[in-house]
């Protein structure tokens, strides 16, 4: 049955052991092993990177437990939601590329391990009969020699609350019986596209033909027992739930934007001379600064690089007489941020440098403006508007002939999105939903003006985004990305005299 209340550490098991740090905070004495052994960060074993209770950087298990509470509420009786977690992805024989986990999956547990599914069930309208299964790769220590430790099935169940858990080679027959059970079937279709490993049990649930005589895959599973059920997307009942973010999400999103901003000021104060420099400094800083990973490959673009609007060659050098558009940010506990800056490379604007900048950032501050519940605006609104500003603060730099479809191919890109656990967070979501306090969106209008006739000369080849993460409020908002400089002056100052913001160089050294 439901836990009717999940543990508020991350296991039962009282540890009889502490981490202690020399006087100074800098130096750690000897490391007293922890006996758990875990898939993942724990408190237990990562005690600077997690606080007690929580299960995720800034989440704890209560707010896991309250997230799959709400979802069942969702659910009418006799319902399960099958959640597919993904696998590791391959980019050429052993070398695998960073895990990525099913997003819907970790929002409502927090596990982070592939090779996983999760299950729902809703057998009436008893919260605490509802039931968190959790099929999941069992412990095996040759793997484990070679992968790293692996949660197991009791792992999941004493460390993340899962009311039953199962090894995988039980994933066909365990998921029969709850489907049979059961009138209404909620997952995503999508998620059976899987890697194409036929040895191992995970992919061949999914990608061994339905005409099989043995029952591998849910699609077959529902063709042999579905009849008389409804199937209907689980997506559509999770996407409202991750649009609007947790106090302890925000916090996490305002951290992890604190960091990159930060990173972003470090970075304009050494006046790299090539994008490939400039990149690999910017995502040192993200992690050394407490972040968990990059958010998404960076665009780093000098010059006329920056007409193409996602650019992620980063292999040019760059001239003084040339900005820089920079688009990257760093991730924290699952949790992504997205920021733009654009500068120049000599560190002082040229005076149609700055009118172009000028003109997209008096865009940019109009629409954060717009940000707050209380105006009844939607993402979709905003964009609208972005559109009129531009051609408004376009003209007054000087292209006085342009009309609003010229803006269009000047800004070709929408003026924002929403952000979360992924960059581009739930895309189901209509833009033309009123934003909502607690949504957070990214506010980045931009411009790029091509080698074309049409415009001045000094103008061609300039390409500016200026791009900050924006939490709704109701009569008010936040910058999550505030930290990253933006007014002409800031930058100028940040580039030719260096920043005096005090910046953590190894999440340790904040312990």
């Amino acid at each position: 049955m439901f836990r009717k209340s999940p543990i508020l550490g991350t296991v039962k098991t009282v540890l009889a052991y502490r981490r202690f740090y020399a006087s100074d905070s800098s130096q750690f004495i000897n490391r007293v092993q922890s006996p758990i052994q875990a898939g993942q960060a724990l408190y237990e074993t990562r005690p600077h990177l997690l606080k007690a209770g929580e299960v995720t950087p800034g989440i704890t298990a209560l707010e896991y437990f309250e997230r799959r509470v709400n979802l069942a509420n969702s659910l009418p009786q006799r319902s399960c939601a099958i959640i597919v977690g993904n696998q590791i992805k391959y980019a050429s024989g052993p070398v695998f590329y960073p895990f990525q986990q099913n997003n819907d999956l970790y929002y409502l547990s927090g596990w982070n391990e592939p090779d996983s599914v999760m299950i729902l069930e809703k057998p009436d309208d008893n919260i605490d009969n509802i039931v968190f299964h959790m099929i999941v790769r069992g412990k095996d220590a040759f793997a484990e020699k070679w992968e790293g430790f692996r949660t197991g099935t009791t792992g999941a169940k004493e460390i993340f609350n899962a009311d039953e858990s199962v090894d995988l080679s039980q994933l066909s027959p365990y998921i029969t019986k709850v489907i049979k059970r059961n009138d209404n079937i909620y997952y995503n279709q999508s998620q059976n596209e899987h890697a194409k490993n036929s040895s191992s049990i995970f992919s061949t649930f999914f990608s061994l033909p339905e005409e099989s005589k043995h029952t591998t895959n849910i699609n077959s599973i529902l063709k042999m027992h579905g009849t008389g059920k409804k199937i209907k997307e689980l997506n559509k009942v999770i996407a409202p739930m991750r649009r609007i973010k947790s106090p302890a999400e925000l916090r996490v999103m305002r951290r992890a934007g604190q960091i990159s901003g930060r990173a972003f000021n470090q970075a304009m104060a050494k006046r790299f001379r090539n994008e490939r420099t400039l990149h690999s400094y910017l995502e040192y800083k993200f992690i050394s600064g407490g972040c968990d990973k990059p958010a998404y490959i960076p665009v780093v673009a000098t010059g006329s690089n920056a007409l193409c609007i996602h650019y992620t060659r980063n292999n040019d050098v760059m001239y003084d007489d040339e900005m820089v558009l920079v688009d990257a940010s760093g991730a924290l506990g699952g949790y992504c941020t997205d920021i733009s800056r654009t500068w120049p490379v000599s560190g002082k604007f040229s005076q149609a440098q700055k009118d172009v900048y000028e003109a997209v950032l008096n865009v940019q501050r109009k629409c954060i403006e717009l940000c707050k519940a209380s105006n009844g605006v939607s993402l979709h609104d905003i964009h609208e508007e972005s559109v009129d500003y531009m051609l408004e603060e376009l003209r007054n730099a000087g292209l006085n002939g342009i009309n609003r479809a010229d803006v269009n191919a000047l800004y070709p890109h929408y003026i924002g999105h929403n952000l979360g656990l992924d960059v581009h967070d739930i895309p189901s979501i209509t833009r033309h939903g009123t934003l909502k306090p607690g949504q957070v969106i990214t506010i980045e209008p931009g411009v790029y003006i091509p080698d074309d006739s049409n415009y001045p000369p000094h103008y061609r080849n300039i390409g500016i985004r200026i791009e900050d993460d924006i939490a709704i409020g109701t009569d008010t908002y936040t910058n999550l990305t505030v930290e990253a400089v933006k007014e002409v002056a800031d930058l100028e100052n940040v580039m030719q005299n260096g920043v005096t913001t005090i910046v953590e160089e190894d999440v340790l050294e904040s312990l």
